[in-house]
């Protein structure tokens, strides 16, 4: 992502240490996994047809994880499997047995980025060696959601650390807990984050589902670098409760999947209005439980977009995919208007200061959540662990924290009146106004850039980015994958108002429908060219 103001990739994104997994049975080749690029409805027709149990296919997935993840390439996805994710895999075959059903996801494996509860034998420790070992007393939300409507929870997916919201040249997708997780496509490419294990599992087939978070690009940047879809939903639409937090203005979870109607099914399962989390209350009478009904095939025809152009001129492979997709739009019945710009940039400096405000409130009300078995109970206590550590400090510094730890509380009239400048000038002087002005239903840019080598020592280097404007306003955005850049993926992204997941998902699987772009990673050492001497 382009640094616009202090500390930016720090919102996007935020040695290998051994992870303590459950030890399962080593898979067949990759080749010849059975369920490569399925998606929940083959799960569900399987299962209805007797041809294989849930039992199977967690096995399945389990087996993959420990031969692709763990033993060669080697992707360090996953930070730990669920111990009893093979017991609640026999319950749920002795439920259909019964014929009952969960839900719309039952069977189906989902890994969940590992700052999202679970109340399990698994720990929650946001990739950070301060919180190995960190018990929750009860499921986040979204968690408990997903287990009603028949999901499994076969893991913990490895993350940027604190949703990369601690320090200066970090690596996308590298904690102290699970060290550095790696590009399926080009292995020597960075996955992008914060959700990096989330979408580095879901493009290699380590999971059918994962659930990341996003603050500001921590959805979107991993699913385009990974080739696969990811919803970051309006704030409020999913509930945050048990999920480690940077920012109560933009925090969401999300789904990350490898189809617009996987990512559809699993986002609806996750809505509900919550009462541990204040900013879900908006969502009553908006949310919906089943997004299926606007996956439309030509959902593309009659719409106005707004083609987002500021990050036009910097990459010219990436404008060149886009320029494609924008051909394609048109040719399916869209109008593409070109928009310049959004809001201020004063926007970007303001929604930095929100967030260092806010993850201090944030992450010591969490440690609180924790009771008198909390790791550590502030954030004064985890920088001075940090300090006495001999690996957090290993490759990059904790300056966001300590900038966060200096901050007054989030009910000063000080922060108030950040707070009400940024959503004023980024929503009801943005994104609202340039929408009513041209009369959209929507905005779309590219994603991202093709991933960049990882760098342990200079960090990562953003240069194509657009999540700011949905992420900062609290508003949705879909990425879908757009194409390839020397066999890197790049992805388009879809994002309006709030509350205008339907529309944006019709827009989205049109799109999708009509190119079908997503091809399953093969796991390359480097770009081929690049070991030409």
């Amino acid at each position: 992502m382009k640094k616009i103001f202090p500390a930016l990739a720090a919102i996007l994104i935020v040695i290998t240490v051994s992870c303590n997994r459950e030890h399962v049975k080593k898979s067949p080749a990759p080749d010849q996994f059975r369920f490569e690029e399925y998606t929940i409805t083959q799960l569900q027709d399987g299962y209805a047809n007797g041809d294989f149990t849930v039992t199977e296919v967690v096995q399945a997935y389990l087996d993959r994880i420990r031969a692709i993840d763990d033993s060669g390439p080697t992707l360090n996805a996953v930070i730990v499997t669920n111990p009893d994710a093979l017991a609640i895999a026999a319950q749920l075959d002795a439920e259909l047995k019964e014929g009952k059903k969960r839900g719309p996801m039952h069977g189906v494996p989902v890994l969940l980025k590992d700052n999202i509860d679970t109340h399990d034998q698994m720990a929650t420790t946001a990739g950070s060696r301060a919180l190995s070992g960190s018990h929750p007393l009860q499921d986040s939300y979204v968690a408990m959601k997903l287990r009603e409507a028949g999901a499994v929870i076969i893991g913990k997916a490895n993350l940027s650390e604190w949703a990369n919201f601690r320090g200066s040249l970090s690596s996308s997708g590298w904690s102290g807990v699970g060290g550095q997780t790696r590009n399926p496509y080009v292995l020597d490419r960075n996955p992008c984050g914060s959700s990096s294990g989330s979408g580095v599992a879901v493009s290699a087939n380590l999971t059918m589902i994962a659930i990341g978070t996003e603050t500001n690009g921590s959805i979107v940047c991993p699913s385009t670098a990974n080739g696969i879809v990811g919803i970051k939903p309006t704030v409020g639409l999913l509930s945050r409760s048990g999920i480690v937090p940077i920012s109560f203005t933009q925090d969401t979870p999300g789904p990350m999947a490898r189809t617009v109607t996987d990512a559809a099914i699993a986002l609806g399962v996750m809505t509900g209005l919550d009462p541990a989390d204040s900013k879900t209350a908006a969502s009553e009478g908006k949310f919906l439980t089943d997004y299926t009904p606007f996956l439309k095939e030509d959902g593309l025809k009659g719409k106005r977009l707004g083609w987002f152009t500021s990050g036009r001129g910097t990459h010219f492979k990436v404008d060149t995919l886009m320029q494609h997709a924008v051909n394609y739009l048109r040719s399916q019945g869209a109008e593409v208007i070109e928009i310049d710009d959004i809001y201020s940039r004063e926007v970007e400096s303001l929604s930095f200061q929100v967030l260092l405000w806010e993850f201090k409130d944030g992450l010591n009300k969490y440690f609180a959540s924790l009771g008198e078995n909390a790791p550590v109970k502030s954030v004064e206590e985890l920088t001075e662990f940090n300090k006495k550590d001999t690996i957090e400090m290993l490759f990059y510094d904790q300056e966001l924290v300590l900038e966060a730890q200096k901050k007054g509380d989030v009910t000063s009239p000080e922060f108030q009146d950040i707070l009400n400048r940024m959503n004023r000038l980024v929503r009801e002087e943005g994104i609202d106004r340039v929408m009513k002005e041209h009369n959209l239903d929507a905005f779309i840019a590219p994603t991202g850039s093709p991933a960049w080598k990882t760098d342990l020592v200079n960090g990562d280097s953003f240069t194509v980015s657009s999540s700011s404007p949905a992420a900062i306003a609290g508003y949705p955005n879909i990425t879908v994958p757009m194409g390839y850049v020397e066999g890197l993926p790049v992805g388009i992204s879809f994002f309006g108002k709030a509350w205008s997941e339907p529309l944006l998902i019709e827009i989205a699987y049109s799109y999708e429908q009509g190119t079908k772009y997503r091809t399953a990673p093969q796991f390359l050492p480097s770009l081929p060219f690049e070991d030409v001497k």
